[in-house]
C-alpha cells in the first residue's frame, strides 16, 4: 500500500518527501523496523519514538511519521508531521490492514472490573450458538479455537489491526475485545468500528496513570462518545457513572440492572457455590456463576446478545450452561479437608470487596475467610492501604504479600499495605514477601471446611521481579498444596 493511501484521514501538518511511495509495513518499536518499513514516533509513558528516529532509519525506515520534525532530516527518507502521532497509528494501522473492523461486528467491553469475564462469556456464547469468534483479552486471545498469547489487556494499535485482520481472513463473524483506559487514552483503539460497546463499573484504580479519578472517567466516557450511531451502548445503571457514560454518545442506548428498572432487568432469587438463581426480565434461570458481581456480568452478555440480534431464550439457555474466565472466582476443594480455595485476580479495592463480599454471604457456620493478598509494583500507590482495610474488614486471617513488585522492593510495597490496617485488625494479619510461602502458610492455617481466597493474579502464570517473569501459578501452587493434604 502507498503511504498516501495509509494516511488517509490522519490529521496531518506536513509532508516532505515522495508519499506515493510503497510500504510493505508499520512499526511503532524502531527495534522491529525492517527495509521499507515506516516507523511512527510516539511519545510513551516511558520512552519517546523521536529518541529513536535515527534508529528506525539506520534500520532501513523509508518514512518516519512524527509530531515534531527531527533536527536532521535525510534526502531519501519521506517525514510526515502530524498533530497526533499515537492517534495517527491507530487510524494508519486500521487503513494498512485494509480496515478490518469493517469486515466483522466488534464489540468492545471497558470498566473497572469485569472486562474480561463479559468479553470472555460473549466469546463462549456467540461460539455455541454457532458463530466463529474472536478474542481480545487480558488472559489469551483467540482466533476461533486457536489460542494466541496475551501480553497486554489491550494491544499497540499495529498489533490489533494485524490481529484483526486475521480474523477477519479466518471468517470470524464477531470479536469481542476488552478495552482498558490506557488503550483509549493512548489511541491504541482509534481508527477501529465498533458495533457496540459495553460499561461495567468504574471504581478506584490506575490513579498512577491517570492522576484524579476525574480523568479515569473522562478517559473511559470518551470512547462512548465517539462510537456511531449505528452502534450499540449498554452501561450499568446501578453504577452511579452508568448514565454519565452514556450522555452525550449517539450509539443506541441501553441499560442493564439488579436495583432499578432497566432495559435488561436481573434480580436474584439464590446464591451459592452451585451458582446464580436469577429472574432475567421475565424469564427464571440458573447459571453458574457465582456472586452478585457475576449477575451483572451476565446481565451485559445476555444486552450484547439480544442488542445483535440472538434469539432472547436461546441465549439465556446457552449463558445458563457457561463457565466464566480463568482466574476469576476459580475454586476447588480439598477432598479430605473440604477447604475451598478461591483464586481471584481481584487486584482493586472495588473488586476485592466483592470478591470477599460473596465468600461471606457463602460461607456456613464456623468458617473461617482467610485472605492472600499484595499489591503490584509500579503501579497505583494509594489502592495499597485501601486493599489490605478490605481484606482485614471481611476476613478471619489475612497474609499480605507480594504481587508482581516488578522494580519496587516487596517489603516497601507491604509497608504501604500496612498502613491500612488498623490496631484492631493488626493482631489477624501476618505479612509474608514470598508468596508461594504466604499461600502454603494460608493452606495450613485453614481448618475443615474453610475458605482460602488467593486474590490478585488470578490467570497470570508468572511473578515479575526487578524485569524478570518468574514461572508462578497461584492455582496450580493450591492444588499442588492440596494434594500434600491427602497424603
Amino acid at each position: 500500500m502507498t503511504l498516501q493511501d495509509i494516511l488517509y484521514k490522519v490529521s496531518i501538518r506536513s509532508i516532505t518527501g515522495n508519499s506515493g511511495i510503497e510500504i510493505p509495513c508499520l512499526q511503532i518499536d524502531s527495534r522491529k523496523v525492517s527495509k521499507g518499513a515506516c516507523f511512527i514516533a510516539i511519545k510513551g509513558t516511558k520512552t519517546d519514538g523521536n529518541t529513536f528516529i535515527e534508529m528506525a532509519v539506520t534500520n532501513g525506515a523509508v518514512a518516519i511519521v512524527c509530531e515534531e520534525m527531527p533536527a536532521v532530516l535525510h534526502t531519501h527518507i519521506t517525514y510526515v508531521q502530524v498533530e497526533n502521532a499515537a492517534e495517527a497509528a491507530g487510524i494508519m494501522s486500521h487503513n494498512f490492514y485494509g480496515e478490518p473492523s469493517l469486515k466483522l461486528k466488534l464489540v468492545g467491553v471497558t470498566g473497572t472490573n469485569g472486562k474480561t469475564t463479559i468479553a470472555t462469556l460473549l466469546w463462549k456464547l456467540f461460539t455455541a450458538l454457532g458463530y466463529k469468534c474472536g478474542l481480545v483479552s487480558t488472559v489469551q486471545n483467540q482466533v476461533g479455537q486457536k489460542v494466541i498469547a496475551s501480553t497486554h489487556t489491550t494491544p499497540d494499535a499495529v498489533s490489533v489491526n494485524e490481529l484483526l485482520r486475521q480474523m477477519a481472513d479466518e471468517r470470524c463473524d464477531y470479536v469481542f475485545m476488552e478495552c482498558s483506559s490506557h488503550a483509549i487514552h493512548q489511541n491504541r483503539i482509534t481508527g477501529l468500528q465498533f458495533a457496540g460497546a459495553l460499561f461495567s463499573n468504574i471504581t478506584h484504580d490506575h490513579l498512577d496513570y491517570h492522576k484524579t479519578f476525574d480523568e479515569y472517567i473522562r478517559v473511559k466516557k470518551s470512547w462512548f462518545d465517539k462510537l456511531p450511531s449505528t452502534a450499540f451502548a449498554i452501561s450499568n445503571a446501578d453504577d452511579k457513572r452508568g448514565a454519565v457514560m452514556l450522555q452525550n454518545t449517539v450509539a443506541k442506548k441501553y441499560f442493564y440492572s439488579l436495583k432499578t428498572m432497566a432495559d435488561f432487568k436481573g434480580k436474584i432469587l439464590g446464591n451459592s457455590l452451585e451458582g446464580l438463581h436469577m429472574m432475567v426480565n421475565d424469564m427464571e434461570v440458573y447459571f453458574r456463576l457465582i456472586g452478585e458481581f457475576n449477575a451483572y456480568n451476565l446481565l451485559a452478555v445476555y444486552a450484547a446478545a439480544v442488542c445483535l440480534g440472538q434469539d432472547k431464550d436461546k441465549a439465556l439457555q446457552v449463558l445458563s450452561s457457561l463457565d466464566g474466565a480463568e482466574g476469576r472466582f476459580d475454586y476447588s476443594i480439598s477432598k479430605k479437608e473440604k477447604i475451598t480455595g478461591i483464586v481471584d485476580y481481584a487486584h482493586t479495592p472495588d473488586a476485592l470487596l466483592n470478591v470477599l463480599a460473596t465468600i461471606k454471604n457463602l460461607r456456613q457456620g464456623n468458617q473461617q475467610i482467610i485472605t492472600v493478598v499484595g499489591c503490584g509494583g509500579d503501579r497505583d500507590k494509594t489502592k495499597r492501604p485501601v486493599m489490605a482495610q478490605v481484606a482485614c474488614e471481611y476476613s478471619n486471617k489475612v497474609i499480605l504479600t507480594s504481587d508482581n513488585p516488578r522494580s519496587e522492593d516487596p517489603m516497601e510495597i507491604l509497608h504501604d499495605m500496612q498502613t491500612g490496617v488498623n490496631a484492631v485488625a493488626k493482631k489477624k494479619v501476618i505479612s509474608i514477601a514470598d508468596r508461594r510461602e504466604a499461600i502454603k502458610t494460608a493452606v495450613s492455617l485453614a481448618n475443615k471446611d474453610d475458605i482460602v481466597l488467593i486474590a490478585g493474579k488470578g490467570h497470570e502464570k508468572y511473578q515479575e521481579i526487578k524485569s524478570v517473569k518468574y514461572d508462578f501459578d497461584d492455582k496450580k501452587i493450591l492444588n499442588e498444596l492440596f494434594e500434600l493434604l491427602e497424603k
